[in-house]
């Protein structure tokens, strides 16, 4: 069914508005509040975001958290908005979501154990990174499949990245961008000192992977799942959660498909 407002047709009877803390995002919210009615994210089939790219992943790991995923629209009103359309106040958000296009994508799932044998599952949309709590180096073992394929990884950290996060922490630390729709994960080391010349691997995302520290006393090491952290973890297993999709609506011509893409020609 859809419903008409404001002369416009769209599939979402019930609409959310939700808004980070920055004084941007909060302006914006008064004014799209008096634009028409809206219902609690709990009674809502689309949320409308206003935000970063942050407070976007905030949202999304609400929904996961309390287990109703539902399609998110955001508005970019934090710095780089990767997540986001552009904001326009003179626009009406019913028209931009008549005309929105839908990308599903599939968060990691981390299944985690600290040192004191306490486990964890959390959820992470752009990657899980592993990282030296101490001055001390990390040291970890890799193992992806059902082979152990490195060790000893001496590093700062290593981290395992979505399509969706390959622009992110991945590419800062020299991981490669990947497609949306290229079912791999980017598995890339965090400053590495041995093997020296291992630059990352990348996988088919069906693959589990598995990260074990070694030397724990002296090296201890956090995870971090997006914006999740747990600290001493003894392992982590790592695998795509291709049950728990989650639903972005992006602008004509502003896919994060194409965002991906053309973030490999950039040259400034």
């Amino acid at each position: 069914m859809t419903k008409s407002i404001n002369g416009h047709s769209h599939p979402y009877k019930r609409m959310a508005l939700l808004a980070s803390e920055t004084e941007r995002a909060q302006e914006a919210y008064a004014a799209m509040f008096a634009q028409q009615d809206w219902v609690p994210i709990e009674e809502a089939d689309v949320a409308v975001v206003l935000g970063g790219d942050g407070f976007m992943l905030q949202t999304l790991h609400s929904m996961l958290d309390c287990g109703r995923v539902i399609p998110a629209y955001g508005m970019n009103l934090g710095t780089v908005g990767f997540l986001m359309n552009r904001y326009d106040k003179r626009a009406v958000i019913a028209n931009r979501l008549a005309k929105a296009n839908s990308k599903s994508i599939a968060p990691l799932k981390m299944d985690a154990v600290t040192q004191d044998g306490t486990q964890h599952t959390l959820s992470a949309i752009n990657e899980v990174s592993l990282l030296r709590e101490t001055r001390q180096t990390a040291k970890i073992e890799v193992t992806v499949g059902s082979r152990v394929r490195i060790k000893e990884l001496i590093c700062d950290g290593v981290l395992v990245s979505t399509p969706a996060g390959s622009t992110a922490y991945n590419l800062s630390a020299n991981g490669p961008i990947l497609p949306l729709d290229s079912e791999v994960l980017a598995l890339t080391p965090i400053s590495p000192f041995r093997p020296r010349r291992w630059r990352g691997a990348i996988l088919p995302d069906r693959m589990r992977i598995k990260l074990r520290v070694l030397d724990p006393d002296k090296r201890p090491v956090a995870a971090v799942a997006d914006q999740k952290e747990l600290r001493d973890i003894a392992e982590v297993t790592l695998e795509i959660a291709h049950e728990t999709e989650l639903e972005l609506l992006f602008d004509p011509g502003q896919s994060l498909e194409e965002r991906i893409v053309a973030e490999q020609f950039v040259v400034e």
